[in-house]
């Protein structure tokens, strides 16, 4: 059971190589706010970082094979990412232009969808994948 100050809920948990440039990144993507960063002791490398994104917390660190048995564990050397994190933006097209002006790559630009959304899909420079979409108006 969470205590009092706990945030409930799903918070993703990145990593990447570059956590202090990410954060930059996703500041500048996406309006993030950096809520507290947690130096690693080679005084290089971020150990922890939170972020806030749309009332989402969002952790974030560099990569530390050596705390997982040797193995990096960022999406360039799995060779991808099998998950996509999901944002509702007030406009799609603003929001994806926004995001590959701070160094994402569009994968998808925005589309009207068949199920109701405007929709694009981005690649942030670390190698996760988002997707941005906009309600479309019904009528």
């Amino acid at each position: 059971m969470p205590h009092e100050n706990m945030p409930v809920g799903v918070s993703p948990h990145l990593i990447v190589n570059g956590a202090a440039k990410a954060i930059e990144f996703y500041k500048a993507a996406f309006g993030a706010q950096e809520l507290r960063r947690v130096p690693a002791e080679d005084g290089v490398r971020l150990m922890h970082a939170e972020l806030s994104l749309d009332g989402t917390l969002i952790y974030l660190c560099d990569d530390f094979p050596e705390f997982a048995g040797g193995r990096s564990r960022t999406p360039e050397a799995l060779k991808g990412t099998p998950i996509t994190l999901h944002r509702y933006v007030p406009n799609c097209d603003e929001a994806v232009a926004r995001a590959h002006a701070a160094g994402a790559k569009v994968i998808m630009p925005p589309e009207d969808q068949f199920w109701g959304d405007r929709y694009a899909l981005i690649e942030d420079p670390f190698g996760h994948s988002w997707s941005l979409a906009t309600p479309l108006a019904k009528g």
